[in-house]
């Protein structure tokens, strides 16, 4: 049969093959018949004739509504049957989805009654005649057929029935044929899916056959005893059955279809009495007891299923068809259901140890659910009693319920998200579960088991993200008031977490469930009780829910508040429209600009916050009435949408652009707001920002669009002329800010501007294109209008920016703007930037090869490119010949010969360059780098559809040499990217004193194809002759000797090159980079050519195989990374081409080149060419790229195979010692490291991780180090797989910790490893003999087990408890190593269950010596107390309550108080004592009660008293430092800290005294750190210094005068600078005290002469400043005499220079914001008018530092100016660094005019505005000239990429000009004095000698510099701008 197929809205039209089709038609015109027969022949007869499906879908329904409206049966029936034959036919043939079947099949099903038989003979007849001979093709199509007739088709339902036996046989047949198959398919992968989905649709056709037909398969097997034909089948089938579940190369969905298969059979065959259950039950243990009650021949089959080497899957499978295929709704049927009931989770909890794919464990969770709620229909069917066994399992607390419980704390973690999903639905099954068992309890309060779930789920830490899924069924079950009742806290808890990004969303949503359950609760309580008091409930909710949520919004910083604006702000109004007022008059009763702790967004930002949440949930009123219902002053909008916070502008932003209704329209007030806020906000530097901007403008575009469509409609359909000149003045002023939108954007585009605001710039400009156009047309908005030539031209400059995304927007934008702007069209115009783009595509530099690569794309399109490409061949000499063009040709057919054409001139410019390269790399490497041409080659390409080509032919043949050229490209420069050291490979001397020299050392660096350091080390020979340098040469090598004999005679040719190392290595490595992506991209995107296909492929099969081939190559060889990952790049796109090619060969590929690289490794030893150093360079790359080309969803047998292959050879073993053994091994561990770190392998590697475990530990024992190495590395990737990246410093935060349940739960191979490698290294430690032994994986494992820490839901129960693991643990607490005491007292913490810390604790006490003995062991005493302190420190951190009383622990502490005292002597012990009694005492909550904890304060008081700390004498030895800093901090507990708790006053203040003087430093520094922090806490709090006597104050002023350590005296200034805000501090130098000029000098000098130490020259210019300032205020008019002030100024100065730290600047920022009110705004101008001009200079150039903390750092000093001072449009809040630097300047003008110094201050302007950079202008050039910039590829010097010089010399210039007008305006004209005139002339000469260089400068640049020399035009540019400016200024001076 011929099915011909068109396609017209998804439907196929069925056409027979011609000799069906005449036969058919002639059986339906025979004559006679009666009319209505005759006209449904007729219809089917002109349905067969046409071709168009829908006209014969309509004709098919008006046959079926024909056959319908037969009356009676006619006389002659075989024109009636030749329709219903033409029917079924039709219906058999056709596809599955072709809805012409289910019209056929309607047809069908509406015949009348009488008809209904001879339909269904009819319909038998066709399907039997298809299942009797069908062939393999055939299957699939008949099964859908089969399937069909099952599918809501009564008629196709009897049909089935009645062929039963036929139908059964051959899906029989079909799956055999099936299994067949599967076998010979390994590695087909696409084949092996197909294959996969057919057996699937077969195995649930046979189900779906077996399920319509229970009654005819039951009565036919019970009425016949005899043996019957469908038996036979039924047994077969459960045989195929049976294959597919124990066969592991089948994917799961098809495995568990067949168990639920199974069980349906077993159904079928028997009833679904108590048997039934009793077969599945047998089958789930794999025993044969209870198959009894089975028919013989299933009992058979049955029994084959339960062998004890049945994979762990089978029972998994077989419980999943019992849940599914039973029916468990109602009372069960008899004990054996119960029984199967119970027995499915016990079945499936035991699998859960053992399985180790995730995939498997994401069925288990899914199955398990799927019991818990077939569980709970048994309970919840009609009121019949539960059986007291079942209620007993299934109730709360049971061992069930239990061992349920431990598999959901085990998963709840799981890396699967539907894992995590079904352990939540779990859970909240076994809460309702257990309600329907204890149905009689109603409060959950008196019921125990669920109090102390609750109790335990709260006591959990919150970073388990299972525990919120588990509380919000609680909340669900139980309502909100019971958390709160338990932990009332629990709002302010979870609000806490909000800035967290992994939990945000888990906390938001408890929180949700939480506040929605409160506020039900609460309103139904109040309505019960009272129907008025509504306002009362309110407000207990909005104490809970609201109150915490505004206090976190104020105070909070604001990267933690984020999250509670994406996530909870909306959700609470949601819930609650009318907390919006509430909220708003909260916060307005707030000051708008108190600003909150540093760092947080204060009442205003949150007020913003509030109201963006609100509005954009549709809370806030709509616009009409006034902005937002008058809820907020337009002020405070404009001033947030100014603020110095990110976070706060872009809340005002949201607020304003963020609406419910897309179509609102846009006030003028809105768009006056984002005129407000657009100008100083498009230069941002943190992208976040920027996305978010973009993102919020766009909501605000698309509204605009929206809103103008429908104010048109409306219009047009408007009859009031007033309401319609309303909408038109809308529209007229939508136009004027898009206007001025799109002006605004484009006219930042200038040269120079920065980065970050070309970025958005671009970004916004090319939404404008999307949204609207830049069309000229007259539309609504005609935007193309505003876009001059001179904006089209600086988009097309920035497709020069260095930066890949300026590039790309740039070049988009290009596509958008008017072409007659852009002006490519002009053929004058495309030859220049077709120039420009070639020149840029042999640059050294490589983003000059991408611009290059932009500008091509953007001229590919225009028809007159072939004459300029022509013209361009010509200038150089070129042979090409372009297509040439044909007449009327499309846009599709331009862009093909155009991109023909261009590829071919570049291959050709290509050719050419090769062949230089060939003769000398090293003058390739300086004039002509080949990786230009060749990405431009691929660029290019990309775009193409290669399927609708027309020049094929020319195609292939380009095809063709670009691969050839692409092996030469690689041949040139593979010697280098293949040498053992690429990175240092080509010297740079070039001249010919040292060309011998140079011979040998290149002779030296041909590729090291040996892994010689396992067997010598290879040295460089000294032997000066070269008599010998050709003989050891590899073929590859003679071109390296050849390039070096050219290179030599470089500058002989008349051309001087200079070359470094780094050009060659770039021009090597790059070239290899664009090779792999130019070859990968032709194997992705070009159709394949094969010799028998008639299709126009372009690359042929032996192509793509060679490609393949130089792949392979290429990664096994290259040693240089860049080349070998860039290879790697390509080679993935060519395995993923194979994958899914047609051809057999080639999708077999990856399978071979595995198997062969395979045994490679296993056979590779020190002479082999594969590189064992690098980390096996290339090789694990090539294995990754072959196995991630498998399919996910495929059985992976690939991964399987290699990673059972490279584990047994990275596995140690006893005779593997020599090299050739050990070279395999490394490969095979760093192979393995690759494999675990591939994220797309994902979870398929999971189940190889317990033995990658192993060996890494493993491998540790090897005596080469290559191989430990190698295991270290592959250790590493391991944890970081199994505990997750770190996230976070802290290396032990329990974020990347696991418990040990769910650990060994995952890994469960992992187990018995572990423990007996921990105790084999723990019967090394001892150290009684005092010899150190280190077993060598003792710390891995260490390591490895302080990952993990015990759940309190552990149960006792458990196989895998981690108790066992304890005394081995505290065993290597005694080792002789210190680093191995400290990770076992680690690891053993999360041994430890909370609840058992007191007995451990006690238990490792009393194993202390209770005296100093000659045997004393002082290993075992530092381990043990080492292993006290982490577990006092875990139980503080997790326990939140003391310990419990009669713990024995203050008891065992001081009957051992000698270790602390001088009787012990060993410092080290003495140290770690001490940190166990500050643990106790030192802090202001202990954990032991009041009584103990005073008795062991007094003892550790008396210890310190009589210790080496109050005499000072300084004890010598090991850990004396130690031991005297724990000293310390017990003292500074007692002196600082918390005195008030450590009774008496005396001893205090001596203690404190006796830190202060201390000899060691380092006790110094420890207490003034502690000083300090006090200080701290007091000052935030604003608490006075009342503990701090006189003597103290001395002892610290004293200190501060003497003190030569750094960091001490940094902390004593720190600490004066703190107190020198309120104390009076005196100054005495020894004998005299010191006068404030005095302390000034003294402080300077140190500042100056400190400036190696950042800290300490902060502190002392922080102190300094702080003493100008308060002698400044004290004096402002004497303040002049002081001599050293304009010292401080320049020092001042000094530190705001671009180049010095960030510390530094933010210090100086800070003294300038803090010195703004006395210093920089004084009208006293107590420093002289110019210190105080350099000050505001410095603090402009703080304002455009590239750090973004400084900068908003030096904001603050608008806070600090003097209201008066202040212009009406800027507030004494917050703002941004663009307006402050704005308000700056305008202030600083405003100052000149308050100090009548406006002619010098307009001068000082001028000189700013001239750049003193000018001064050394000509000193720079020369040298820039003298060094050749390609010298240096990658060197960026110190660029700001923030500051924007061209947006400050305006703003310069417009503020100086309104100054002079002014001034002029307000004074008479006056004659300026001698000084000004000359200072005039000297700016005014300087001015004019700057224009004239700049301009002879920029005209002496070649065509289009924009592109060539960007920086040098950009800079040349400004200088002639600030020179122009600055003489129009001086002119207005004069």
């Amino acid at each position: 049969m011929v099915v011909k197929k068109r396609k017209s809205a998804k439907v196929e039209a069925v056409v027979l093959d011609e000799e069906k089709l005449h036969k058919l038609i002639a059986s339906l015109s025979v004559g006679g018949g009666e009319d209505g027969v005759r006209e449904v022949a007729q219809t089917l007869q002109s349905c067969l004739e046409l071709t168009e499906p829908v006209q014969q879908i309509q004709l098919v329904i008006k046959a079926g509504s024909q056959l319908e409206a037969l009356s009676e049966e006619p006389s002659d029936g075989a024109l009636l049957g030749s329709c219903l034959h033409t029917l079924t036919l039709v219906y058999t043939c056709l596809q599955a989805k072709n809805p012409l079947r289910r019209t056929i099949a309607s047809a069908l099903g509406s015949v009348p009654a009488w008809l209904q038989e001879q339909t269904v003979h009819s319909l038998s007849a066709c399907l039997s005649d298809c299942l009797s001979n069908p062939t393999s093709e055939q299957y699939p199509h008949i099964t859908d057929t089969i399937t069909a007739c099952l599918d809501g088709f009564t008629l196709g339902e009897r049909c089935i029935n009645k062929l039963l036996p036929e139908v059964m046989q051959f899906l029989h047949k079909g799956l055999s044929e099936y299994l067949h198959q599967n076998s010979g398919l390994t590695g087909r992968h696409i084949a092996q899916a197909q294959l996969m989905y057919c057996c699937l649709a077969t195995v649930k056709a046979s189900m779906l056959v077996m399920q319509r037909s229970q009654e005819t398969i039951g009565s036919s097997l019970q009425a016949q005893h005899t043996h019957t034909k469908l038996e036979d089948t039924l047994s077969s089938l459960l045989g195929c059955y049976t294959h597919i579940l124990t066969d592991e190369d089948f994917i799961q969905s098809v495995q568990s279809t067949a168990g639920m298969a199974i069980v349906l059979l077993i159904r079928s065959a028997m009833g679904g009495g108590d048997e039934v259950a009793s077969v599945v039950c047998s089958l789930l243990r794999g025993s044969a007891q209870g198959l009894d009650s089975a028919p013989r021949w299933l009992q058979q089959r049955c029994e084959g299923l339960c062998s004890s080497a049945r994979p762990a899957g089978v029972s998994l499978y077989l419980c999943h068809g019992a849940l599914a295929m039973l029916s468990w709704k109602g009372a069960l049927p008899g004990p054996q259901w119960e029984q199967l009931l119970l027995l499915v989770p016990n079945t499936l909890l035991d699998l859960d140890v053992s399985i180790k794919e995730s995939s498997t464990a994401m069925v288990v969770s899914r199955v398990l659910t799927l019991w818990s709620s077939a569980a709970l229909d048994c309970l919840q069917g009609e009121r019949q009693v539960c059986p007291p066994r079942l209620q007993q399992s299934l109730s709360g607390g049971s061992e069930l319920q239990q061992r349920l419980l431990e598999h959901i704390y085990s998963h709840w973690e799981h890396p699967l998200d539907g894992v995590r999903h079904q352990t939540r639905a779990l859970f909240r099954n076994l809460l309702l579960l257990h309600q329907h068992t204890c149905s009689s309890i109603f409060d959950p309060a008196e019921d125990s088991y669920i109090t102390e779930l609750t109790l335990s789920l709260l006591g959990l830490e919150w970073h388990m993200r299972g525990k919120y899924g588990s509380l919000s069924c609680l909340v669900e079950l139980y309502g909100a008031r019971h958390l709160l009742d338990v932990q009332p806290q629990l709002p302010v808890s979870l609000l806490g977490l909000m800035g967290d990004q992994n939990l945000s969303p888990y906390a938001s949503d408890l929180l949700e469930r939480l506040f929605v359950s409160h506020k039900a609760q609460l309103g139904s309580e109040a309505g019960a009780v009272d129907t008025t008091g509504s306002e009362a409930w309110m407000e207990v909710w909005h104490k809970t829910w609201v109150t915490p949520l505004l206090l976190v919004l104020c105070r909070a910083k604001l990267d933690q508040t984020t999250y509670i604006l994406d996530y909870f702000l909306p959700k609470l109004l949601r819930c609650s429209p009318s907390s919006l007022t509430h909220m708003v008059q909260a916060l307005q009763d707030t000051p708008p600009c108190s600003t909150g702790p540093s760092g947080s967004r204060g009442a205003l930002g949150a007020l913003m916050t509030c109201l963006r949440a609100a509005r954009a949930q549709g809370v806030v009123p709509s616009s009409k009435e006034g902005l937002w219902g008058g809820l907020v002053p337009l002020s405070l909008l404009q001033q947030a949408l100014v603020h110095k916070h990110d976070q706060v502008r872009m809340d005002a932003l949201g607020l304003v652009c963020e609406t419910l209704r897309s179509t609102e329209a846009l006030t003028p007030q809105e768009m006056d707001l984002i005129r407000c806020f657009l100008p100083h906000n498009l230069n941002s530097q943190a992208p976040g920002v920027r996305q978010q901007t973009v993102s919020l403008l766009k909501k605000l575009l698309c509204r605009l669009k929206d809103s103008a469509l429908l104010l048109q409609k409306r219009m047009s359909q408007e009859r009031d002329p007033d309401k319609r000149a309303a909408d038109q003045h809308t529209l007229h002023q939508y136009e004027e800010f898009l206007r001025w939108l799109c002006v605004s954007l484009l006219e930042v585009l200038l040269p120079g501007a920065s980065f970050s605001k070309c970025l958005m710039a671009l970004q916004l400009l090319c939404l404008l294109g999307e949204l609207f156009t830049f069309s000229s047309d007259s539309g609504v908005f005609a935007l193309g209008e505003v876009v001059t030539s001179a904006h089209a031209q600086n988009v097309l400059y920035s497709v020069a920016s260095n930066f890949l995304e300026v590039k790309q927007l740039a070049s988009m934008l290009l596509r958008q703007l008017p072409p007659s702007a852009v002006g490519l069209q002009v053929p004058e115009k495309i030859r220049s930037v077709l120039q420009a783009a070639l020149a840029l595509s042999t640059s050294t530099k490589p983003f000059d090869s991408v611009s290059a690569a932009h500008l091509l794309h953007l001229l590919l399109p225009q028809p007159h490119l072939t004459e300029a490409l022509l013209h361009c061949a010509q200038e150089q000499g070129l042979p090409f010949h372009p297509p040439s063009p044909l007449p009327n040709a499309s846009e599709a057919v331009i862009l093909e010969l155009n991109t023909l054409a261009v590829v071919r001139l570049l291959l050709c410019c290509l050719q050419s360059e090769v062949r230089r390269a060939e003769a000398s790399l090293l003058q390739a490497a300086a004039s002509s780098p080949l990786y230009g041409r060749a990405h431009c080659i691929t660029a290019v390409l990309q775009p193409l559809n290669f399927e609708t080509l027309i020049q094929t032919e020319q195609w292939r043949c380009v095809v063709s040499e670009l691969i050839a050229v692409c092996y030469r490209m690689s041949d040139v420069v593979s010697p280098v990217v293949q040498s053992s050291s690429p990175e240092g490979l080509i010297p740079m001397d070039t001249d010919s004193e040292t060309s011998a020299g140079l011979q040998r050392i290149l002779q030296e660096i041909q590729p090291r194809d040996s892994n010689d350091f396992f067997t010598s080390a290879r040295e460089l020979d000294t032997h000066t002759g070269d008599d010998q340098t050709q003989t050891t040469h590899t073929p590859s090598l003679n071109t390296v000797s050849d390039f070096v004999r050219s290179s030599i005679n470089l500058s002989a040719c008349g051309e001087g090159y200079r070359v470094t190392a780094q050009m060659v290595l770039v021009c090597c490595w790059r070239s290899m980079k664009e090779v792999a992506m130019l070859l990968g991209q032709l194997c992705q995107s070009l159709p394949l050519h094969c010799a028998d296909d008639t299709h126009a492929g372009l690359i042929t099969e032996e192509q793509v195989e060679g490609v393949g081939l130089y792949f392979r190559r290429q990664l096994l060889q290259s040693r240089h990374r860049g080349a070998f990952e860039l290879a790697y790049v390509g080679f993935v796109r060519l395995t993923e081409m194979l994958c899914r090619s047609g051809s057999p060969g080639l999708q077999q590929l990856p399978a071979r080149w595995l198997s062969e690289v395979l045994e490679e490794v296993k056979s590779s030893d020190p002479s082999s060419k594969l590189c064992a150093t690098r980390r096996s360079a290339g090789i694990p790359f090539y294995i990754q790229a072959l196995l991630s080309s498998e399919p996910k969803l495929s059985s992976c047998s690939l991964l399987k195979l290699t990673m059972r292959e490279l584990i047994a050879l990275a596995m140690p073993s006893t005779n593997r010692t020599t090299d050739s053994s050990t070279v395999p091994q490394v490969h095979a561990l760093n192979i393995l490291r690759a494999l675990y770190r591939d994220t797309r392998l994902g979870e398929n590697i999971i189940p190889f991780v317990s033995d990658g475990m192993q060996v890494a530990v493993l491998g540790f024992t090897s005596p080469v180090w290559a191989v430990r190495n190698s295991s270290t590395l592959l250790f590493s990737t391991l944890i970081t797989r199994i505990f997750g990246v770190k996230k976070g410093k802290d290396e032990h935060s329990k974020k990347n910790r696991m418990t040990g349940r769910e650990f060994f739960t995952r890994f469960p191979a992992l187990y018995p490893f572990l423990l007996t490698q921990l105790e084999a290294a723990a019967g090394t430690v001892e150290s009684d003999s005092g010899q150190v032994k280190l077993h060598p994986s003792l710390f891995l494992l260490l390591l490895v087990l302080s990952r993990l820490y015990p759940s309190p839901m552990d149960g006792s129960s458990s196989p895998l408890g981690l108790a066992p693991f304890m005394p081995f643990i505290i065993r290597c607490g005694r080792s002789a190593v210190y680093r191995t005491r400290e990770m076992a007292a680690r690891a053993l913490v999360p041994f430890v269950l909370v609840t058992q810390v007191p007995s451990t604790v006690h238990t490792l006490l009393q194993e202390l010596p209770a005296e100093p003995g000659p045997t004393t062991q002082h290993n075992h005493i530092h381990g043990t107390l080492l292993q006290v302190v982490f577990l006092l420190r875990s139980y503080q951190t997790d326990s939140h309550r003391p310990l419990p009383a009669g713990n024995g622990i203050t008891r065992g502490l001081r009957q051992r108080m000698w270790l602390a005292s001088r009787q012990n002597g060993c410092a080290v012990t003495r140290a770690a004592f001490l940190d166990v009694l500050v643990c106790l005492c030192g802090t202001k909550t202990s954990i032991l009660n009041d009584p103990e904890v005073s008795d062991l304060r007094q003892d550790a008081l008396s210890v310190v008293m009589a210790s080496d700390l109050v005499p000072s004498s300084v004890p010598l030895g090991p850990g004396s430092t130690q031991c005297l800093l724990c000293l310390a901090r017990v003292a500074l507990s007692a002196s600082v800290e918390i005195p008030e708790l450590w009774g008496g006053p005396q001893p205090k203040s001596q203690l404190l005294q006796c830190l202060l003087k201390a000899p060691q430093y380092e006790v110094r520094e420890l207490a003034l750190e502690g000083v300090l922090r006090r200080l701290q806490e007091e000052e935030d709090e604003e608490r006075g210094h009342q503990w701090l006597d006189q003597t103290t104050l001395s002892s610290l002023t004293s200190l501060a005068l003497h003190e030569t350590h750094p960091q001490c005296l940094a902390k004593v200034l720190s600490v004066l600078c703190v107190l020198s805000t309120t104390t009076a501090l005196s100054w005495s130098g020894g004998v005299k005290m010191l006068s404030q000029e005095e302390l000034l000098l003294h402080l300077l000098a140190l500042a100056q002469t400190s400036t190696h130490s950042v800290e300490l020259h902060c502190a002392a210019l922080t102190l300094v400043s702080r003493l100008v300032v308060q002698l400044v205020s004290s004096n402002p008019q004497g303040a002049s005499a002081v001599a050293c002030l304009g010292q401080w100024g320049a020092l001042v100065c000094s530190c705001c220079s671009e180049e010095q730290p960030v510390e530094v600047k933010l210090m100086a920022a800070k003294v300038l914001v803090n010195c703004t009110a006395t210093v920089l705004t004084s009208s006293h101008l107590p420093l002289g008018l110019t210190t105080t001009v350099s000050l505001w200079r410095s603090l402009f150039t703080l304002l455009q530092d590239e750090d973004e903390d400084v900068r908003d750092s030096a904001c603050d000093f608008i806070c600090n100016v003097p209201a008066s001072l202040l212009s009406t449009d800027v507030t004494g809040a917050s703002v941004c660094p663009p307006v402050a630097l704005d308000a700056g300047v305008g202030l600083l003008c405003r100052l000149f005019e308050l100090w009548g110094q406006v002619p010098a201050g307009a001068l000082a302007l001028t000189e700013w505005l001239l750049g003193d950079e000018e001064a050394n202008y000509e000193a720079v050039a020369e040298e820039a000239s003298s060094l050749d910039d390609e010298d240096f590829l990658f060197e960026k010097g110190g660029l700001n990429l923030w500051a924007e010089p061209v947006q400050w010399v305006n703003l310069l210039h417009r503020h100086v000009h309104s100054l002079l007008l002014g001034f002029k305006q307000s004074q008479a004209p006056e004659v300026p004095g001698q000084d000004q005139v000359h200072q005039i002339q000297t700016l005014s000469t300087q001015a004019q000698a700057q224009a004239l260089s700049s301009q002879n400068a920029l005209d002496s640049l070649p065509a289009l510099p924009q592109f060539c020399l960007t920086m040098e035009h950009a800079r040349l540019l400004l200088r002639l701008q600030r020179a122009t400016l600055a003489l129009e200024v001086l002119d207005r001076l004069r």
